[in-house]
């Protein structure tokens, strides 16, 4: 491709929104262009680079035995309806009516298409296990885009399916894909862990994320040296110091004026923040017979310890949570400051594990300064649930091994679910085993987000002039820029170079514009292609073609006749850099 004939420019200003390098470089080098928020145009270069990321993808999962499908963008909100979560996932959901006021929705994900094909295609257990997959685009209405292509409304992602007739069959293509999935990003050259996650609005029984450690990820994990555990915070779990076992003690109400908070209480009742028990007071939204009603919920756990919120919604079905407003908390006979279970009627009220596990503590008295000391979880108030929605923090002990957990932050680029038969089942797609007995097929979900990979990608691998291409996704292997500028014998060799190198497949960018060597040579750092050829007067002097890779400083001077062999063994060097990435990974277990 000659520059002078791209669809896009460089620019020299990132724009004024642009937050992280990923999102300021890929516009810079014209890579993107923004079209509203969180939904992107990808220009000729950004479009090469996902279309060689969409081959790797390809490649691994049909390697382990995907055919590829292209399913609607469009789906019958009816689907939605029969598997239930058209009522449980909030505004992210884009519905709407068709012409003849049919429920529609644009899908932001496949798992009840791919459903109603297979309670349509597979009757027999002699057409199991199959795995299908497709590249298409999702929409997702979510409220807070940021970042350029790290979170979007519109994306085109990987998602594929695995079918089976046994849990043991899920087992082996779940792990698969756990294996092809780091062969997928190892190709890439992104380095990625994979940690134990939330099933979230997916379903089922079992999910990993795979996780590009940055400090722009939203996403906190939590990590431990010590035995390797890895977790998101929405799930996490940790080791809780364990109270002591005491006599329960009776009840005392005691005047504690101002002391509205946990560090007060501690101060006034000189007692550990391990020795209260704090009240979280939240309005949960849940679906009730299609319908989405709302409930107060009071959540108590050790002052000790926070609540997380995703695994509060998990134990109460909620599809969202917000905290409850003063006024709905004075409605159900609870003071703000000094609430608590005690005495209260028609709360749904969740216990931490914490607060079942720990005798005698001081707990709210709903009632304007004051708080009763010795309240005892089964003997003073009940709980409608029993459970852990504690959030692990920094420093917490790790639930396997006792060692501190540290915190990392990280953005999900992929992620895999075990759905079992939450979705068959729901949509009565069966088959026939080898007793002519009829059963729900059993199925995984995979997916990869192609522009939040190329984003990622794209944060590791940058300076302070621009990108820095892996040769696995960059668009072209090879920036040919030639300084020839009045001097048209100097143009016709570097135009004969570039048909050379085209005649021997290296994708070259060739930039034969008429600019000034400064200019050609910013446009050049800022695409970051991982060759860069220089033909000039001076480099003719000094023998031939100026060759440097991007990644560094050295340059070095090529004759004309061999230039075309050098680049392509030091594309194959490049290639291999790449391939030794690729090793088998441990299965995480934990």
């Amino acid at each position: 491709m000659k520059m002078s004939q791209l669809f896009s420019a460089t620019l020299r200003k990132a724009p004024a929104d642009a937050e992280v390098a990923s999102h300021r470089l890929l516009v810079r080098a014209g890579f993107i262009r923004q079209l509203a928020a969180g939904i992107f145009t990808l220009m000729p270069l950004g479009k090469r680079a996902i279309d060689k990321i969409a081959g790797i993808l390809r490649r691994e999962i049909e390697a382990i035995g995907g055919q590829e499908i292209s399913m609607p963008v469009v789906h019958p909100g009816e689907l939605w309806k029969e598997t239930g979560r058209w009522y449980q996932i909030d505004a992210e959901l884009s519905r709407f009516k068709d012409r003849t006021e049919r429920d529609m929705v644009l899908g932001m994900t496949h798992e009840e298409v791919v459903t109603d094909l297979v309670r349509k295609e597979i009757q027999s257990y002699r057409q199991l296990p199959c795995l299908v997959y497709q590249i298409q685009t999702k929409w997702r209405d979510d409220p807070r885009p940021r970042a350029g292509l790290i979170r979007v409304r519109e994306f085109s992602m990987k998602d594929s399916y695995s079918l089976d007739a046994d849990e043991e069959g899920l087992d082996r293509q779940y792990w698969r894909h756990h294996q092809a999935y780091f062969n997928i990003f190892n190709r890439c050259a992104l380095p990625v862990i994979s940690v134990q996650a939330d099933v979230g609005m997916m379903g089922g029984k079992l999910a990993h994320e795979f996780i590009y450690l940055t400090p722009i990820g939203e996403d906190t994990l939590l990590l431990c040296d010590g035995c390797g555990y890895r977790a998101n915070r929405q799930n996490a779990t940790f080791a809780k110091p364990e109270a002591a076992p005491e006599a329960l003690l009776p009840l005392e109400k005691v005047a504690t004026p101002g002391a509205a908070t946990i560090e007060e209480l501690t101060r006034c009742f000189n007692v550990p923040a391990a020795k209260t028990a704090k009240a979280v007071f939240v309005v949960a939204t849940l679906n009730e017979e299609g319908k989405d009603v709302e409930k107060f919920v009071l959540a108590t756990l050790r002052g000790d310890l926070e609540l997380n919120e995703t695994k509060l919604a998990n134990a109460l079905g909620a599809k969202a949570l917000r905290p409850a407003r003063e006024e709905e908390i004075r409605a159900v006979g609870i003071e703000p400051g000094y609430g608590s279970a005690l005495g209260t009627k028609g709360v749904w009220v969740v216990a931490d594990d914490s607060i079942a596990a720990s005798p005698n503590l001081v707990a709210g008295a709903n009632e304007a300064d004051y708080h009763v000391q010795n309240v005892n979880l089964g003997r003073d108030f009940e709980a409608d649930i029993v459970c852990d929605v504690a959030a692990a923090r920094e420093g917490d002990a790790c639930p396997n091994c006792a060692q501190p957990l540290g915190v990392r932050r990280g953005v999900e680029v992929g992620n895999i679910f075990k759905l079992g038969t939450r979705y068959t089942e729901a949509l009565g797609a069966t088959f026939l085993d080898e007793e002519g007995q009829r059963k729900p097929v059993v199925m995984g979900s995979y997916g990869i987000g192609l522009g939040r990979l190329l984003a990622c990608i794209a944060e590791e691998y940058h300076d302070d002039n621009g990108l820095l291409w892996p040769l696995s996704v960059a668009p072209y292997s090879v920036h040919l820029i030639s300084l020839a500028l009045d001097n048209d014998d100097l143009a016709r060799q570097a135009t004969e170079l570039y048909q050379a190198l085209q005649r021997q497949g290296v994708e070259t960018l060739f930039d034969e514009r008429n600019e000034r060597p400064g200019v050609k040579f910013k446009d050049a750092d800022l695409i970051g292609l991982p060759l860069r050829l220089t033909l000039s007067e001076r480099s003719l002097a000094a023998g031939g073609v100026e060759f440097k890779r991007r990644s560094d400083g050295e340059q070095t001077v090529v004759s004309l006749e061999r230039v075309v062999a050098e680049v392509q063994a030091e594309l194959g060097r490049l290639s291999q850099e790449i391939e030794v990435r690729v090793v088998e990974v441990e299965r995480d277990v934990r």
